[in-house]
């Protein structure tokens, strides 16, 4: 049995503009590299001019999820089938089939038979606040953990699949200084910070209050390049205008790698930042 690597997110895009460069780099060292998503992105924003030959925004951005997953190197793409829920306060909250309105222990057993059947040693979700307060991404947090404990316990069923505990679990994490550095020259550029994105619904400034302890630190130059790739095949949620600006320019000058909180094991007060989330990993 090889190394297998378990990324559980909630729409196509998430797997590139936040971990990319650590997904592309396992899957680069032969580690096989699948991602459970849980929704095609329904309730994103797309100028018209990106679904020419497209039926839907899913079908759009799913297609776009699969050009990004080709060109990180994923083995495999699994949807859980939920629907976008927007940002917080939106319309697409109340959906019938919204993910952040699902009972935790549904979304979570079908995350549990992922993990089932693909058997990963390290599986990596969203921190606790999702990143940046997206419902959706908190929402697969708390699923991702409760799945986690679940996996391995023998009394709990999923469809006659067999127990399996993954070894470590980490949450993906945004660089504090990053983001100081972004609020610092957004603000000489005159832009406001607190009302960032499409809609203008993300406040950075309240980012920068919040900080998770880094364990792991994935230095991903070496797909530097595969990375960027897989952003531009985003091209509706605005991963070609990513490649260009102030933030594009905050990643060349200070951002080569990818943290992590390692949730399990519990990570010691005074542990080493770990290089490579296989670290210590019994194959």
């Amino acid at each position: 049995m090889g190394k297998t690597l378990l990324a559980v997110l909630a729409h196509p895009d998430d797997e590139t503009f936040g971990m990319g460069g650590t997904l592309a780099l396992y899957a680069q060292k032969g580690v096989e590299v699948h991602l459970v998503c849980a929704t095609r992105g329904e309730a994103g924003e797309m100028d018209p001019e990106y679904m020419n030959g497209f039926k839907s925004i899913a079908e759009r951005r799913e297609s776009e999820l699969r050009c990004a997953a080709q060109h990180l190197g994923l083995k495999g793409v699994h949807f859980l089938g939920y629907r976008d829920s927007g940002m917080p306060g939106s319309p697409d909250n109340k959906h019938p089939q919204a993910l952040c309105a699902q009972p935790v222990e549904e979304v979570a057993a079908g995350v549990v038979q992922y993990i089932r059947m693909i058997k990963p040693q390290v599986v990596i979700t969203f921190d606790p606040i999702g990143g940046y307060r997206h419902p959706d991404h908190i929402a697969m947090h708390n699923a991702t953990v409760k799945a986690f404990s679940l996996a391995g316990d023998p009394t709990y069923h999923s469809n006659g699949l067999s127990p399996y505990q993954p070894q470590k679990l980490y949450y993906h994490t945004v660089p504090n200084k990053m983001l100081r550095v972004a609020v610092r020259m957004m603000q000489i550029l005159g832009q406001d910070p607190r009302h960032m994105g499409k809609n203008k619904d993300i406040d950075l400034v309240s980012l920068t209050e919040v900080s998770f302890p880094v364990h792991a630190r994935i230095d991903y130059r070496p797909v530097m390049k595969v990375r960027d790739e897989a952003t531009a095949c985003h091209a509706s949620q605005g991963g070609s205008s990513l490649m260009t600006g102030v933030m594009a320019q905050i990643r060349r000058w200070f951002v080569s790698y990818e943290t992590y909180m390692r949730a399990y094991p519990e990570a010691a007060p005074d542990m080493p930042v770990e290089r490579d989330l296989f670290e210590g990993v019994i194959v």
